[in-house]
């Protein structure tokens, strides 16, 4: 009988780069069941944010139970490399104003480094016609951080790591 073959772990350095690399995300928050919606993220070396719209199920989850697991990953088409990381924590909704500039325009930057497309707009509660730069300008999403982190927990199954 052969024995069960464990995937290695990442470590700081590889999930910190992975984080970095990446910029969508799930959020599994708690309820009677879990219930799990993706989410842009935008890194700063200390915290993930993420904008949510002022609407949805998400919101009633959020004041419900703030606490939650963050999913970021990975892979290939094909499945032969992949990385995900989860990390559980607590969302906390961004109050002062410098701060919520400061990561509205971390968005702006992420969305034209990485030409996203304008329908990106519309998950964030704009029209699909607006520049990301409406962002900076109308409080039509809560700014949100990750905070408290209790466990981060790294997988791969390939131990390329650039």
């Amino acid at each position: 009988m052969s024995s069960i073959l464990k995937l290695p772990l990442m470590g700081k350095k590889e999930y910190d780069q992975l984080v970095k690399e990446q910029y969508l995300s799930r959020i599994a928050f708690l309820g009677e069941y879990p219930y799990i919606a993706p989410f842009m993220y935008v890194f700063d070396g200390k915290y993930l944010y993420f904008l949510s719209t002022k609407y949805g199920k998400k919101m009633d989850m959020f004041r419900q139970n703030p606490h939650v697991a963050v999913e970021i990953e990975n892979y290939s088409s094909d499945l032969v490399e992949y990385q995900f990381i989860t990390l559980q924590g607590t969302i906390a909704e961004v109050k002062n104003s410098e701060e919520k500039f400061k990561v509205k325009k971390y968005f702006v930057d992420m969305i034209n480094r990485k030409n996203l497309s304008s329908g990106i707009m519309a998950a964030l509660g704009h029209s699909p016609d607006e520049p990301p730069e409406a962002l900076l300008e109308e409080e039509k999403s809560y700014v949100w951080k990750l905070v408290d982190v209790t466990n981060i927990i790294g997988i791969k199954n390939s131990e390329k790591i650039d």
